[in-house]
């Protein structure tokens, strides 16, 4: 293997990479010798074909396998003697005239990670804000669940419908005066104010009363989930046939042990406990912030454009997302493209805290022992079906870059709570309602969601990115996740693309992998018919 660097600037590594013939055809006869024991021919006895004629039956395949793990195992020696540490997968092509018999010559492109001058970890101060709980909080949760426990009674007949009653309804809906598919329905429970059903349907029942029928018209949005509907006018014959009010139960020891609890007062002190949960939540998620943006003012350097432009990609496809279920979807991605500039910054933060924070990770020995991956896999396979999780823990078990996808944000946490851990901090005694507004004061500043190679996100985090005194687009959680991301990822050396003999038969393990992800991916639960035509999507 002869290997000639044709790219040094800046993080952009590029290389040719000849590979002798003699190495490829080496490969072949060692796989020849391999599998001729086990090659059936007419003629011959078990494992007596001779070798030429076992390359004449499998010369092809056996061919293309030897140049495909000749490509491989070179762009791992080339990342080994040159030291790279690949921000991405590399670019990997192979001269569109080669052929077999032949030297390989393969150019490979890539761009390394920074390096990065040892993270300054001393003089963090932070102020940790924390909030006690008050009883009333305790009575208040307590209040909530006892009106969800409370069974329905009905009304007398002579009562009119408002604001909080559950209705019992029958319904017929038409359009252009004929009933359509899926608009009708007997014996729904309907709580006015609920939002349950389209915009403008609830509000006209208030005032029935039992027995009474009513015909109204609504507009079905024009972002509804049944294409047919949206947009379009439609009557509803409705029937009231019954109106029900939620009886509340006594707060009492008695509705404690109903709920399966010694009495009230273990029950308050469960609801204390999940209350202090929230409450810890918000206060780490401040915290957290105030690390990062003092991590970012005092750390500096060039990032992998192909991360940042990864980044940008996740930030910009949920915003699209968000801007589509936007009233006005045409003025919110018009609003989305002035600030597309301060979107990218925020993917340039994100990247450059994500490779901080597993630089920082790494010179101290932080690390995701087997026993907490094995904990992480085994509970994001819940969310398949009982027949899909093992094939979803195969999947992550083989395939490097999901594990990292998954280990990632636990990492993260770790360095995070390293980070604490050497900080000088003080406390402060503040009321939910000031925590909250801190939090939400912060919203207007470049917030990270680091991110590393490998990391692919359902990004369904609570990141809270939005750009510096701007209004947020389009629903003021543009961009928004967890500040955490891949940090450990970022660290890790990403496997280099195999590339194709012939331009196609090294692409066939990626296929499958991308397949198997895309097949692993649980499937979106449909809505009851008999809802479909009232329910709001």
């Amino acid at each position: 293997m002869q290997t000639v660097e044709t790219l040094n600037e800046g993080l952009k590594r590029a290389y040719t990479v000849t590979i002798t013939s003699k190495d490829i055809d080496a490969r072949v006869e060692k796989e020849v010798a391999a599998i001729a024991p086990q090659v059936r021919m007419p003629g011959f006895r078990p494992g007596k074909v001779p070798a030429n004629l076992v390359k004449k039956m499998h010369g092809e395949s056996l061919q293309r396998d030897a140049l495909n793990s000749s490509i491989q195992d070179s762009i791992q020696k080339l990342i080994a003697d040159q030291k790279l540490r690949p921000a991405m997968q590399p670019s990997v092509e192979l001269d569109e005239a080669f052929e077999f018999g032949k030297d390989a010559e393969v150019k490979v492109e890539l761009e390394v990670l920074p390096e990065i001058a040892a993270p300054s970890i001393e003089g963090l101060k932070l102020e940790r804000l924390t909030v006690e709980v008050a009883d009333a909080q305790v009575d208040e949760a307590a209040g909530r669940i006892a009106t969800q426990q409370g069974a329905l009674e009905e009304h007398a007949a002579s009562h009119k419908a408002k604001d909080g009653d559950t209705l019992t309804i029958d319904f017929v809906g038409k359009i252009d005066g004929e009933a359509f598919e899926g608009g009708s329905a007997e014996d729904v429970k309907l709580k006015i104010g609920s939002g349950q059903f389209i915009p403008g349907f609830e509000e006209q029942l208030a005032g029935v009363k039992k027995g009474d029928e009513k015909t109204i018209t609504v507009t079905f949005p024009e972002d509804y989930g049944a294409a047919h509907l949206a947009g379009k006018e439609a009557t509803f014959d409705i029937t009231v046939k019954a109106i029900l009010n939620a009886d509340k139960p006594k707060l009492d020891d008695d509705f404690a042990k109903s709920l399966g609890l010694g009495g009230l007062d273990k029950l308050k002190e469960l609801l204390k406990g999940q209350i202090e949960q929230e409450h810890n939540g918000l206060t780490r998620t401040h915290m957290k912030r105030k690390l990062l943006d003092q991590l970012a003012a005092a750390h500096d350097f060039d990032v992998p454009p192909s991360m940042v432009e990864a980044e940008f990609n996740q930030i910009w496809a949920q915003l699209q997302h968000e801007a589509s279920h936007e009233e006005d979807p045409e003025a919110a991605l018009k609003e989305m493209e002035a600030e597309k500039e301060d979107y990218r910054a925020i993917a340039v933060r994100r990247v450059r805290l994500g490779l901080l924070l597993s630089e920082i990770g790494q010179a101290n020995g932080v690390v995701v022992s087997d026993q907490e991956m094995n904990r992480l896999i085994m509970q994001a396979a819940q969310q398949y079906s009982p027949q899909d999780r093992e094939r979803f823990v195969q999947y992550v078990r083989q395939d490097p870059m999901a594990a990292a996808q998954l280990r990632a944000p636990l990492y993260e946490d770790k360095v995070v709570d390293f980070l604490f851990e050497k900080a000088e901090i003080t406390d402060r005694a503040v009321s939910r309602e000031e925590l909250e507004a801190a939090i939400e004061a912060e919203d207007g500043d470049l917030k990270p969601h680091v991110h590393g190679p490998g990391c692919g996100h359902d990004h369904d985090h609570d990141h809270d990115e939005k750009p510096k005194a701007k209004k947020a687009a389009p629903k003021k959680k543009a961009a928004e996740a967890e500040e955490a991301a891949p940090a450990e990822a970022a660290a890790e050396e990403a496997p280099a693309k195999k590339a194709p003999a012939k331009k196609a038969a090294a692409k066939k393990d990626e296929a499958v992998a991308e397949e198997t992800a895309a097949e692993d991916k649980p499937k979106a639960k449909k809505a009851p018919a008999k809802k479909a035509a009232a329910k709001a999507e």
